[in-house]
């Protein structure tokens, strides 16, 4: 097997390069574990772990913005609630790199997520408890 080759994590069909998603089970396609890169290991097997949660439609299109975070560990939370719904997302730093863990972030899904990850990130205010008294329990 080639090292540039891809394979499919769940029923380990190899693919080009070029592909991004098995034709068998839809599952995204991974770098071969038995590729002799520096970077396997736990790296590549958390990388693993992501592409597996990422649903296939949720990754075509060009980038839209969906959401803005204040900081580097918010905007990982929002890209980790995403996540849990199989939307792939992107942060783009909004000063140009100079602050590693301050300042605003974008996210970014792909087009056929946007309006999923909305969805998901909606938030609806809890309604007070109602004052009143009480109904009879009868």
């Amino acid at each position: 097997m080639d090292a540039e080759q891809l394979v499919c994590p769940t029923c380990a069909r190899a693919y080009p390069p070029s592909e991004r998603f098995c034709e068998s089970c839809g599952m995204p396609l991974v770098h071969s574990a038995s590729a002799d890169r520096s970077d396997i290991g736990q790296e590549a097997s958390e990388r693993r772990r992501t592409a597996r949660k990422i649903k296939p439609q949720y990754a075509e299109g060009p980038l839209v913005q969906v959401a803005r975070a204040g900081s580097q560990p918010e905007a990982e939370f929002i890209a980790g609630l995403l996540l849990e719904e199989g939307i792939p997302s992107v942060q783009r730093d909004l000063i140009g790199g100079y602050g590693p863990l301050a300042g605003a972030r974008e996210l970014l899904v792909p087009e056929s997520a946007a309006q999923a990850a909305r969805e998901a990130l909606a938030w609806e205010r809890p309604q007070p408890p109602r004052s009143g008294p009480l109904p009879d329990s009868g």
